[in-house]
């Protein structure tokens, strides 16, 4: 386990978008909060620092906390592939799925306690009694009970789960619930994740997700940034120009997409006029994109409305530490691909981001949401979905299944079409032609799905909810 090292960031930025009257109430609640800490730390510790939405969230969230003079650290633990092949395991039973099928006994428990108590064992000398160490998702709840031993708060942070209980659901609840008993309270997406006995004695809170407008990911880009952008990556046609492909990073120096991604096409990258359906996820059975490809395939018969065009997006495979199973799925959607008559392959592209640079990662997934006509999430489980949150603060219309977290963001007609049966290519399909097809709807969804993230989702809220928390622990 290593700890990453996190500068301040000025909370007074956001007086634009939420209000100077707000922002004032954070510094207040801040120095409260400094004077019931009264010199301790809060800890977060998760599986990794590139890709996914929880590093995102973290490094954002705590640059504000320590713009608040927060103690607020960071640590990720590390480990070997056969560690992760279990916590995926985990992960896909906690969404209620088998996975690869993989036992969830003793000989994996023993693995996974070995694992992580080597871990814990650097962070002896840091983590002190009464410090707050916040625990993220399966890889990390075997910690539990080390750092409750240590003397510190310990709480466990869970960003996935599923509604419906199930055998494979259960399974994962009971490989887990021996490391935590120890949870001083525990936080969930939403309240309908935790199970029957963290619910007792209002142990279990809800925090939903949230994003940071001014990180590289969701910072404004006018169109001509946008565009040099996807050309230089080759997302779309068009002259190269690396001195306008830049953006802010988030030490505030200026930063520039030089790398091109690695890209599955027949012919030519789409004109800058295309309208562009997009899904941009990990490469996860349970993001469903070979579902995404055959029903956008339904859309081609006989023709696409308006001529749209498919880019499924995600990172390159193996780039995310803890996710093992990306290149097997990616193998799977480009099987799917190369199945499709070469009419409709020739307007489907695949293209897997380049992940040497984190910032630049983003900001290639910025420019290429900002650039999609519709961008679409067609999950099949979703603990939350912070595409779907990206996606509507661009402005952008957005088709996503009704699963998970996503119900919580997108009210159906209002903010975005909701998919009600996430393996209904039909559904899917007439939702996508519905949106294409009519402009002063996407734009009046777009437009609302917008502030309904303004109010709802920014760093701000999540500032505010996890101050309440704070309170409740230490008191």
């Amino acid at each position: 386990m290593y700890e990453i090292k996190i500068g301040p960031r000025d909370i007074d930025r956001f007086a634009t978008l939420v209000g100077a009257e707000r922002v004032r109430s954070l510094k207040r609640e801040a120095e409260a909060i400094r004077g019931l800490l009264d010199g301790q730390a809060i800890w977060n510790v998760n599986s990794t620092v590139h890709g996914g939405g929880v590093a995102e969230m973290l490094r954002s969230l705590l640059r504000y906390a320590r713009g608040l003079r927060i103690d607020a650290r960071w640590a990720a633990i590390q480990a070997p592939p056969e560690f992760f092949r279990i916590t995926k395991r985990l992960h896909n039973a906690l969404h209620g799925f088998a996975g690869d099928g993989s036992p969830l006994g003793a000989a994996e428990a023993s693995l996974y306690e070995r694992v992580l108590h080597e871990n814990v064992v650097s962070m002896d000398p840091l983590v002190q009694p009464r410090d707050i160490v916040i625990c993220h998702d399966p890889q990390t709840a075997g910690l539990v009970p080390h750092f409750s031993r240590m003397g510190a708060f310990v709480v466990w942070r869970s960003h996935i789960g599923e509604e419906t209980w199930s055998h494979e659901v259960e399974r994962g609840w009971a490989f887990l619930r021996p490391y935590l008993q120890d949870a001083r309270v525990t936080v969930f997406t939403r309240a309908s994740y935790a199970p029957p006995w963290l619910q007792q004695g209002n142990r279990a809170f809800v925090v939903p997700p949230n994003i940071d407008p001014f990180s590289a990911k969701n910072q404004s880009l006018d169109d001509a940034t946008v565009h040099a952008i996807l050309s230089t990556v080759g997302l779309i046609e068009g002259p190269a120009e690396p001195g306008r492909a830049v953006f802010l990073r988030d030490d505030g120096s200026a930063g520039r997409v030089d790398r091109k991604a690695e890209i599955y096409r027949l012919g030519c990258a789409p004109g800058l006029d295309v309208p562009l359906v997009t899904q941009i996820s990990r490469w996860d059975h349970m993001k469903d994109p070979v579902g995404v490809l055959r029903g956008f395939a339904r859309l081609l018969e006989p023709h696409a409305p308006r001529g749209a065009q498919l880019v499924l997006a995600g990172p390159t495979v193996d780039s995310v530490t803890d996710d093992p199973e990306s290149s097997r799925v990616f193998a799977d959607v480009h099987h799917a691909w190369r199945a499709l008559p070469e009419s409709e392959r020739s307007q489907v592209h695949l293209a897997m981001l380049p992940m040497e640079d984190d910032e630049e990662n983003a900001a290639i997934v910025n420019a290429l949401q900002r650039h999609a006509s519709v961008i679409v999430q067609k999950s099949l489980e979703e603990g939350f979905g912070l595409t779907v949150t990206e996606a509507l603060w661009k402005r952008r219309p957005v088709i996503a299944s009704a699963v998970g977290g996503i119900q919580d963001q997108i009210r159906d007609g209002l903010d975005g079409l909701l998919v009600r049966d996430p393996e209904d290519l039909g559904e899917f399909a007439a939702a996508l032609t519905r949106m294409l097809d009519d402009a002063p709807l996407a734009k009046r969804l777009a437009d609302s799905g917008y502030e309904r993230v303004r109010t709802n989702f920014l760093s701000t809220v999540a500032l505010e909810r996890w101050a309440e928390l704070v309170r409740t622990i230490v008191r």
